[in-house]
């Protein structure tokens, strides 16, 4: 598996480059599975289905499956929160894990930058920023594409995704 993360603040358009991004990496023949961070307290789950019931009542995991998609969810129940790696050891193995937020943990990463946002660059402070996709070019020297070439962000994708194997975050 290889990895590679789409970093860039609130509202610069990660989520939708990601999603512009799977389908052009399937054209490819590659095989693309994601990695999301929440900021915040979420929750895949619908109050008063039995699989909330289950987790309310004090199961650590739960899963859930139909003919269609089988979810796990697992309750931190005061352990801290997971790792990057620890989440990423979940995952079936797949071509290409695409990691969107995480962007304080040491993996490569694209910055995806919006002018109009009002926020600074990431890649100044981030060495493990190898690229950059946004509305202009940025300061430095880092390969860039613009941020609506879908087939110019999955080549820069492609191009710095490393080997999950080989990886030392």
């Amino acid at each position: 598996m290889k990895l590679i993360g789409l970093a860039g603040w609130s509202g610069a358009g990660k989520t939708t480059l990601l999603t512009r991004l799977i389908p052009c990496l399937a054209a490819r023949g590659i095989g693309v599975s994601t990695l999301k961070h929440a900021h915040h307290r979420f929750d895949v789950d619908t109050p008063g289905k039995d699989s909330w019931l289950h987790r309310e009542a004090g199961a650590r995991q739960v899963l859930v499956a139909s003919e269609h998609r089988w979810a796990l969810m697992t309750e931190n129940r005061g352990a801290p929160e997971p790792g990057l790696r620890f989440l990423l050891s979940r995952l079936s193995p797949v071509d290409l894990v695409i990691v969107e937020g995480f962007k304080r943990d040491s993996h490569p990463k694209v910055e995806v930058f919006r002018v109009a946002n009002g926020k600074p660059w990431i890649h100044p402070e981030d060495p493990h920023v190898a690229a950059v996709a946004s509305d202009l070019p940025p300061p430095g020297a880092l390969p860039w594409s613009p941020l609506d070439d879908t087939e110019s962000v999955a080549d820069l994708v492609q191009r710095f995704a490393v080997d999950l194997a080989a990886w030392q975050g």
